[in-house]
């Protein structure tokens, strides 16, 4: 099959199967075996779980970067550009090295069907065999035990934060999800927890797995020094007492860079890290969509915080970073999201927090319309509602609304958040973010 452009085989990849989603590993292992690949004897790390797998994963790059490996990055989903999620030893991997992995895929696949993703994970197995990698990081897609990134044998597996999302897939409750995204775990390997908040599935899975659990505030933690600003990491193997505060915005990001390091720890016999390269990585990673501010020049305009909050465990921790973070003027939320997310759990964690709110529609097959999304919350939030059409419509009815003391917070989506990042390029008054 010959298809010209990346464009074009990602519109193809995303009509080609009956389903968005459709959880199990057998299609993605059956074309493996025809494309005789074979997992290279290097260190994967995989990250799973509900909120913080994004920020996890760039700590773990940036540090490994910072101390001159060539690290593979796997993320989902992009803001903009399909090749964000490919990473390799900080680049966006070539357009034409990722069309080549296609056209293989392709043809060992035959009568396989695949779903977008799995296209995607499947190209990222070829991808990184391919460039002689020193450690491969690997987010989880969805859920964890089957999710087609668990093909792949963890040498360290990663579970930042179990709450509730995309329950008609990983269960309603915080057990069964729990249980679904410890399904990485393996025999004989480590298991990182990046929060003290897990539910009691995960340990019966570690246990019933064979896997060494390696708990935040257990087997390692933290002390943070809010006077000096900085923080001390205790782990299993390190003693990292006087460490940079991480790039990242927020208390919650102290806890992630902490897990970043327990699974550092875990292949530091293969991949040895100094702390200078340690802090240098905490220092310069990177993650736009991730409480990212874009303040004006010279202040004569209203400051925009971006953030890919979809669940209510992750507009929780926005609602404590925006408090931690008081403005002078106005908090004025632009919100767009997906038809499957429950949009009243997230408006009821953010409702005290924004004096006006405006709606924008999300496109795509999940895609919810402003109007819609503003009548399903219309109770929780009284008469401080607009929609406002496309998101960039929207972001001009919001600009025009504030003023230069006020701020614009736009989340509820990658497909919100990528779609503000459009537009804020456009205007040359935002010609920078503060992360």
């Amino acid at each position: 099959m010959s298809l010209r452009d990346l464009s074009q085989w990602l519109l193809y990849q995303e009509l080609a199967y009956p389903r968005v989603i459709e959880l199990g590993l057998e299609r993605l292992s059956s074309v493996l075996r025809r494309l005789n690949w074979r997992r290279p004897d290097v260190p994967v790390i995989t990250i799973a779980g509900t909120n913080g797998k994004g920020s996890v994963g760039a700590y773990t790059a940036s540090i490994l970067q910072a101390a001159g490996f060539r690290a593979g990055l796997f993320t989902s989903p992009h803001l903009r550009d399909y090749r964000e999620r490919i990473r390799i030893h900080d680049r966006h991997v070539d357009a034409g090295a990722l069309i080549a992995a296609f056209e293989r895929i392709e043809a060992a696949r035959g009568d396989v069907g695949l779903t977008f993703f799995e296209y995607n994970t499947l190209a990222v197995l070829l991808l990184f065999e391919a460039a002689n990698l020193d450690v491969w990081i690997l987010e989880i897609g969805l859920g964890g035990r089957l999710d087609a990134v668990n093909v792949v044998d963890p040498d360290v597996a990663v579970l930042v934060s179990i709450g509730l999302d995309h329950q008609e897939f990983l269960g309603n409750t915080l057990e069964q999800i729990g249980a679904e995204k410890a399904g990485i775990f393996r025999r004989g390997k480590p298991a990182i927890l990046g929060s003290t908040a897990m539910p009691s599935s995960v340990a019966r899975v570690a246990t019933t797995t064979g896997a060494h659990l390696k708990r935040l505030g257990v087997e390692f933690a933290l002390e943070r020094n809010l006077r000096a600003g900085r923080w001390h990491f205790h782990g299993t193997k390190w003693d990292l007492p006087d460490l940079p505060p991480p790039s990242l915005f927020g208390a919650t990001q102290f806890d992630n860079a902490a897990t970043s390091l327990a699974a550092l720890e875990e292949v530091s016999g293969k991949l040895p890290l100094t702390p200078a390269a340690i802090a240098d990585g905490l220092t310069r990673a990177r993650l736009p969509g991730r409480f990212q501010i874009f303040a004006s020049a010279g202040r004569r305009a209203p400051t925009w915080i971006l953030d890919v909050a979809h669940n209510p465990a992750a507009a929780r921790v926005l609602a404590q970073n925006l408090r931690a973070l008081p403005a002078s003027g106005r908090t004025i939320a632009v919100f767009g999201v997906l038809a499957d997310k429950d949009e009243r759990a997230i408006v009821e964690e953010l409702a005290g927090v924004f004096d006006q709110w405006w709606f924008a529609s999300t496109e795509g097959p999940r895609g919810l319309r402003d109007a819609d999304a503003a009548a399903r919350v219309a109770d929780l939030i009284g008469g401080k509602s607009s929609a406002g059409g496309s998101f960039a419509s929207t972001c001009e009815l919001a600009q025009a609304s504030a003023g230069a003391a006020d701020r614009i917070v736009a989340f509820g989506s990658f497909h919100s958040v990528g779609p503000v990042l459009d537009w804020l390029e456009s205007k040359i008054e935002y010609n920078a973010d503060t992360h």
